[in-house]
């Protein structure tokens, strides 16, 4: 996260643990699942293995036969469609109050090595890619899902700049390399199993 009340860059370093907890039915009549979360901060003295978890949050997913939503902290997106075909395209936010994101897949079943680990079936969801449509503002959120897996990656780019440089070209250059302030955010799989 880059701060620009003190100019400075902060660095947060952390593992988190989703665990399907819980079948429920949720307010509209459908099946859902409790998704709890636990969270251990990284200490450069101790190996993550001896950090114990602590309670984050509480997530609840509901799979039904035209699509997955996840409410994440109380709002609702619409992460995945079916059938899942390439280009197909929805609106994430369909059942939440913020504007309208249109997602699409950018590539389905594709084979995949995430932080060492290779996938057979890696589902790339592009939520939000404006970096053509504007000079002082950087949105760029995507996620990747593997089969029978899960969640096996998530970037999260939303970066500001006042300040506009451009390439010998002319065109601008990316606001990546301008911050003023925003945050950049990546999580990226390490293991799944059942406890």
């Amino acid at each position: 996260m880059y701060d620009d009340n003190n100019k400075d860059t902060t660095y947060y370093k952390y593992r988190v643990k989703e665990k399907l907890e819980e079948n429920f039915i949720d307010n509209q009549e459908r099946k859902a699942v409790k998704l709890v979360r636990y969270i251990k901060k990284y200490d450069p003295a101790k190996s993550y293995d001896n950090i114990p978890w602590t309670h984050k949050d509480v997530w609840n997913c509901i799979k039904t036969n035209t699509a997955f939503e996840v409410v994440e902290e109380d709002v609702r997106f619409t992460k995945l469609i079916f059938p899942v075909k390439t280009d197909a395209t929805w609106n994430g936010n369909a059942h939440n109050t913020m504007e309208e994101w249109e997602y699409s897949y950018k590539y389905v079943d594709k084979k995949e090595s995430i932080n060492g680990t290779t996938f057979e079936n890696v589902l790339f969801v592009e939520q939000k890619d404006d970096k053509s449509k504007n000079a002082i503002h950087r949105q760029y959120f995507i996620e990747k899902h593997a089969k029978n897996v899960g969640l096996v990656y998530r970037e999260i780019k939303d970066l500001y700049s006042q300040i506009i440089t451009t390439y010998p070209s002319g065109l601008p250059t990316p606001v990546e390399s301008r911050i003023l302030k925003g945050v950049i955010y990546k999580q990226t799989y390490v293991t799944h199993g059942i406890e």
